[in-house]
């Protein structure tokens, strides 16, 4: 049976510093899945867990992009509408540094129903990524960075993987995330997809379609590798703006077209809610 789009969870709201704009609420996205046959949304804003130290240089944008997103702002969300006939989940997206470090702490786990977690945020320059790497090392990153979740004590049943082959891993010039991708030996693929699968993680159906065929055969190839590892998918259209959600839930049913996944391929949240 042919993938149904019948979610999306990964959605900011006007929380999220790099969208901001006042007329994505709740309401809002409610509206936009409701008239696309959705159930389920989730409201993932970026997030900072102001427990966990912000090893970020003062004197780059991030450190103070990302205090500013911590666990009390991200709440104001908080709480989404009673008898809505979309479920609406409590999620974020949170980010690693490039030591490593994940910015989220055990304590606030619970808190969400759903953790996004972004491995390929590599534009964050001396954050995510030491200035200057070579295409070579954002490849190891990519690799270093993927298996570092792996390794975590995460609650990975409610966890997904961003927008694994997305342009941020190497913005110049255009087109170089494939390269680096390229880079990738199936068989490490493998190796990371393989653990991912029997975690139980969450890939994400995230990128910008080539036009090219051969340029959209080398972006889907870490997808079909993971599912034939076995891994399971959820959608996200990441949409930051009214006007991005427009345009989500026909890119979401392009992806799903493109890459041939189909129903079985499904993740579903294993949701541990917290009362609100």
């Amino acid at each position: 049976m042919k993938y149904t789009v019948d979610h999306d969870y990964h959605i900011h709201s006007y929380l999220s510093p790099c969208g901001g704009d006042p007329n994505q609420t709740v309401e809002r996205i409610l509206q936009y899945a409701r008239e696309n046959g959705m159930k389920q949304v989730c409201i993932a804003d970026h997030f900072w867990d102001e427990n966990v130290p912000n090893t970020a240089p003062v004197e780059t944008g991030s450190r103070a992009w990302f205090e500013g997103q911590n666990f009390e702002k991200i709440s104001r969300i908080l709480p989404f509408p009673d008898g809505s006939d979309i479920e609406v989940l409590f999620g974020c997206e949170v980010d690693m540094d490039q030591y490593l470090t994940l910015g989220l702490s055990k304590e606030r786990m619970d808190e969400f129903d759903f953790i996004i977690i972004a491995a390929t945020h590599m534009h964050m320059v001396d954050f995510s990524i030491r200035a200057g790497a070579t295409l070579e090392e954002r490849a190891a990153a990519w690799v270093a960075r993927h298996e570092a979740i792996l390794d975590m004590d995460l609650p990975f049943g409610r966890v997904g993987i961003a927008h694994m082959v997305t342009a941020l891993i190497a913005l110049d010039p255009p087109k170089s995330e494939l390269s680096v991708l390229d880079m990738i030996p199936d068989a490490v693929y493998r190796r990371v997809f393989e653990k991912a699968a029997r975690l139980g993680v969450g890939i994400e159906i995230n990128f910008a379609p080539y036009e090219d065929p051969t340029d959209l055969a080398r972006q889907l190839r870490p997808y079909r590798i993971a599912r034939e590892c076995g891994c399971k998918f959820y959608l996200g259209g990441d949409a930051h703006r009214p006007d991005e959600l427009d345009k989500s839930s026909d890119s979401l049913r392009r992806m799903v077209e493109l890459f041939e996944v189909e129903e079985a391929d499904k993740f579903y949240v294993n949701q541990r809610r917290k009362s609100r």
